[in-house]
């Protein structure tokens, strides 16, 4: 029998760190903390440092006693010890083995792989925010990385989140699902759009199931949300009940259709099948992202009501 899903089954959000904020602007707390802090090294790809059979790569501050910790990016604590991220490019560390997020959300324990996701986020906004938007001045980073300061017009610039709702779309009794061309054969998601500005969550949903379907939405419910730095977005995931309109996809998406429950319950139950390299009429998204989470819930919904 199928699990009921919780908030805890997709990834980067289980184990996240205390982020400690009071401590970014203690450089003298900061520096006690490095000795025995975890280390995550980071390419320029985001992709992070691992040992030889694909785990995360231990490093410790000691390792690196001759870098300020003012250099590195302070992502937290986990009871007494912090977890820093550095650029390997920047204090010339050769990764031999590195490990990109989603093979380390699949493979990692949830702690490691959350911390992994807030610093692949963080390292991507500081790349490519290295100049005040206002003047063009180059910015200082300050409070362990987490804010840059024009030293020309005095402006602040803070770490940008793009927020985004994705949808599990309902008639009552089916599941709306689209693809993308560029998507393996067969494999089929929710909705999802960015949110606009001066524009509600409500409205979000009901535009963008609109704009890549042509299906009305009549109603939606929160449920939960998931970081997802691909670069930095965050997903906030709704049920939505909608008019059982016949789909129609534009330049979006490739194909959208409606699934009934049988199919979605064998497509997860094929899940295991598809380990063992069988193939299957349905690919569903995989297991760390929060579109599963909210096929599964459907997917329970609908079960409990049968």
């Amino acid at each position: 029998m199928t699990q009921q899903p919780n908030a805890t089954t997709y990834a980067f959000v289980e184990g996240a760190l205390d982020r400690a904020e009071h401590l970014r602007r203690d450089a003298d707390a900061l520096v006690a903390l490095w000795s025995r802090a975890q280390l995550l090294a980071i390419d320029e790809e985001g992709r992070a440092g691992a040992d030889a059979e694909g785990g995360m790569l231990v490093l410790r501050g000691d390792d690196f006693a001759d870098i300020d910790p003012a250099r590195a990016l302070f992502l937290g604590l986990q009871g007494e010890d912090a977890w820093f991220a550095l650029r390997a490019e920047e204090i010339m560390l050769e990764l031999v083995q590195r490990v990109d997020l989603r093979t380390a959300a699949a493979a990692w324990p949830a702690p490691a792989a959350t911390a992994f996701a807030q610093a692949r986020a963080l390292l991507h906004w500081r790349a490519r925010h290295r100049h005040c938007g206002a003047c063009g001045t180059a910015l200082d980073f300050v409070s362990a990385g987490w804010l840059g300061r024009c030293p020309q017009c005095g402006l602040e610039h803070y770490p940008r989140t793009d927020p985004a709702v994705i949808v599990a779309v309902s008639d009552g009794e089916r599941l709306l699902l689209g693809r993308q061309a560029a998507w393996p054969p067969r494999r089929y998601s929710t909705l999802a759009g960015f949110v606009e500005p001066g524009e509600s969550l409500e409205q979000t949903v009901a535009r963008e199931v609109f704009e890549e379907s042509h299906v009305r939405v009549r109603s939606c419910r929160y449920l939960a949300s998931q970081p997802w730095p691909f670069p930095s977005s965050l997903m906030l995931g709704f049920l939505a009940e909608a008019e059982p309109d016949e789909p129609v996809v534009d330049d979006e998406l490739e194909d959208a259709r409606w699934f009934t429950f049988d199919e979605i319950d064998a497509a997860i139950r094929a899940s295991d099948s598809r380990q063992r390299g069988e193939e299957v009429p349905l690919l569903l998204s995989p297991s760390i992202s929060i579109s599963r989470w909210l096929i599964d819930r459907w997917h329970a919904e609908m079960r409990a009501r049968r």
